[in-house]
C-alpha cells in the first residue's frame, strides 16, 4: 500500500474543501495526471484555479462578473500562482461577497 507524504494528503483536503465551498473541477486531458480545472461562479466573481503539478506551475484568478458584456477579456482582481497548496491556500480566503469599491 503506497501512503501520501503530509503535503500530497493536506492538498487532497484543501481539494476537498474547494469543491465543498462551490468549485466544480474537471481534467484538462485524459488520464489520471492531467492538470485539474476548476471554477467557481458567483453573483459578482467568476474563480478559476489550475492545478498544472503540485509542487509548481499552478495558478488561480479572480474576475469580477458583469451583466455588461465588453469584447475581450475583462480585468482580473486577483492572481495566485505557486504550488498547488500555495494556490489552493489563497484562493479558499477569497470571500464570495460582494464586488470591491473602487
Amino acid at each position: 500500500m503506497v501512503t501520501d507524504n503530509a503535503d500530497v494528503t493536506l492538498a487532497k483536503r484543501l481539494l476537498d474543501y474547494a469543491k465543498q465551498s462551490g468549485f466544480v473541477f474537471l481534467r484538462a486531458a485524459p488520464g489520471e495526471d492531467a492538470p485539474l480545472v476548476g471554477n467557481r461562479i458567483s453573483d459578482n466573481w467568476l474563480d478559476l484555479i489550475h492545478i498544472e503539478g503540485f509542487s509548481c506551475d499552478c495558478f488561480a484568478l479572480r474576475k469580477p462578473r458583469s451583466s455588461l458584456m465588453t469584447p475581450g477579456n475583462s480585468p482580473v482582481e486577483r492572481r495566485v500562482d505557486g504550488s498547488a497548496l500555495e494556490v489552493l491556500n489563497e484562493v479558499l480566503t477569497w470571500e464570495l461577497g460582494p464586488e470591491p469599491t473602487s
